[in-house]
């Protein structure tokens, strides 16, 4: 890529300017692999072309899930180990979430037992300071030091929450355990939606803690790097084989299958029912549906050929059966696949039930309705925040 003036330099990228485009950034991953704030550094041959290609990955698959991130383009294709995203001011902060009890927590809270699960997961911020050794901050010390405010800390730790839900789930479909993630955020510093926060920096082998099979002892992250006594060349051409591993795995991850909803009507006169349920499919989620006319009482054996005919044509398949319940136990007893009723459900729950369904071996589908979730729950505490403060206003006045 044609870069720019540097604009600033970290231990493992480099960031320039992209010219023409003051909106956007060129990031270059380093060689470099660095443990104990810098203490101990080496460089890998090629680490750098791994590193850009598994962020660009995971920020894709992000994107499609429809989270906020600075990711635009690059990271795999003809431009090595070099990406495009959106100029963002950073926030000196790293948000980890913890979804297995390891690391530093284990050793600041002993009375965690090493490898338990954490519901709900954890949420910790540390303050980037290598000179402290990136030390634990609060919530309330982030605000009083106007590094964020309120607002963005709950919104920083809803998306992270989120994000590692969506790779947690990515990745058990590869028989391995996300233990925690470390993720950090920016505000875009210019153009659409300049101020708002964006998922920024980097995703990459160094920012999580994963075990295939649940087992620590095959870990595949930088724990094996931080473990060494002694860094040998040998141990630095394995770590090189660990890393191309891991983004050959995260290469599987942002792939959109998402199936198909079959929305059947019980009649002709049912098929307006249909309508708004494959709107919702298609606008929330991204999922394709098709409609088709059947009867449970006067064509029960054409209704079953048809389902037959879907069950053979699609890998992933969910059935919406707009009709009585002899419609519903029709379609079910005749298909493995997941069958829904629509009585009284909106169009929007039935969307929403569907895409649930179908994001069981999904991870984009999956965040997205995780997406869908958290914004439902945003606009409730808004409107009670908005009703209160009428109230109260309300009450001023009276």
């Amino acid at each position: 890529m044609i870069k720019g003036l540097e604009v600033a330099r970290g231990k493992t990228k480099v960031l320039f300017e992209k010219p023409s485009e003051p909106d956007v950034l060129v990031v270059q991953a380093l060689d470099s692999i660095t443990a104990g704030d810098g203490a101990r550094r080496n460089e890998v041959p090629g680490k750098g072309r791994i590193a850009a290609k598994t962020t660009a990955r995971v920020f894709r698959l992000l994107n499609l899930c429809g989270l906020p991130t600075h990711y635009l383009s690059g990271g795999e294709d003809d431009d090595d180990n070099e990406m495009l995203v959106r100029r963002c001011t950073m926030i000196p902060l790293e948000v980890v979430v913890r979804g297995v009890a390891a690391g530093s927590l284990v050793k600041r809270k002993p009375s965690i037992v090493r490898g338990s699960i954490i519901i709900p997961r954890m949420v910790e911020f540390f303050l980037k300071d290598d000179a402290n050794h990136d030390p634990l901050i609060e919530p309330d010390q982030i605000v009083a030091r106007a590094i964020a405010t309120s607002q963005e800390i709950a919104a920083m730790s809803e998306i992270a929450r989120i994000v590692f839900e969506i790779l947690a789930h990515a990745w058990r479909g590869q028989q391995t355990l996300l233990v925690d993630l470390k993720i950090e955020f920016g505000r875009l510093a210019t153009g659409d939606g300049k101020g708002s926060l964006v998922i920024a920096d980097v995703i990459d082998n160094d920012s999580w803690r994963i075990w295939p099979q649940g087992r620590e002892e095959l870990m595949l992250d930088k724990q094996v790097y931080r473990n060494l006594t002694d860094v040998t060349d040998a141990d630095l051409v394995r770590l090189k084989e660990t890393y191309e591993r891991v983004a050959e795995m995260v290469g599987r991850f942002p792939v959109m299958r998402p199936g198909m909803a079959a929305l059947i009507a019980d009649g002709q006169e049912r098929v307006g029912t249909l309508d708004p349920i494959a709107r919702a499919l298609g606008k929330g989620f991204g999922v394709p549906s098709l409609r088709r006319i059947a009867s449970s009482t006067l064509l029960p054996s054409y209704t079953l050929q048809v389902v037959q005919q879907l069950d053979a044509t699609f890998a992933s398949i969910v059935y919406v059966a707009a009709g009585d319940d002899t419609l519903v136990r029709l379609i079910d007893g005749a298909t493995p696949s997941p069958v829904i009723g629509i009585a009284h459900r909106t169009a929007d729950e039935v969307a929403l039930a569907c895409a649930k369904m179908l994001a069981v071996d999904n991870s984009v589908l999956f965040g997205r309705v995780l997406l869908q979730q958290a914004n439902a729950r945003s606009a409730i505490v808004q409107a009670d925040g908005q009703l209160s403060a009428a109230a109260s206003l309300s009450g001023t006045l009276g």
